[in-house]
């Protein structure tokens, strides 16, 4: 008991010598300077690198505009034409266009149980995969 209480006046002595002294107060100063300055260096990186930003933006859209978009997907781009020609056909069904009916029959069904309408799919989609089927099967000779 006796060596808590001389710890607890040892740790009350010190804490009254030291406490609220002109060195503490310079050390508050010091340290609140010092985090001030770090504030303000991190907001003036930050506006440079937003200023920094805006033309790197331009140069990344520009380089990826230049990347040719058909080279990466492998779906046909483009709307339809006016009128199916077999090369269309053969393009919506996936078949070459020299495919024989088995092939063509085969074809149109697998992408009919995807886009048929009862399925959720759209009519117009439905009436040119059917266009296409119909063409390339009055055209082939099986």
């Amino acid at each position: 008991m006796e060596r808590t209480r001389s710890s607890s006046l040892r740790y009350s002595e010190h804490m009254a010598r030291n406490a609220g002294g002109p060195d503490a107060d310079k050390a508050l100063a010091k340290s609140m300077i010092t985090i001030g300055l770090g504030v303000a260096a991190v907001a003036f990186a930050g506006r440079y690198a937003f200023h920094l930003w805006k033309p790197l933006e331009q140069v990344i859209s520009e380089a990826a505009r230049k990347i040719s978009t058909a080279t990466l997907s492998s779906y046909y781009k483009g709307g339809f034409e006016q009128r199916m020609s077999r090369r269309e056909a053969s393009l919506i069904l996936g078949v070459s266009p020299s495919a024989d009916k088995t092939k063509v029959r085969t074809a149109h069904r697998r992408i009919m149980i995807l886009n048929h309408p009862d399925k959720g799919g759209s009519p117009y989609m439905a009436t040119k995969i059917n266009e296409a089927k119909d063409l390339l099967e009055s055209s082939s000779k099986h």
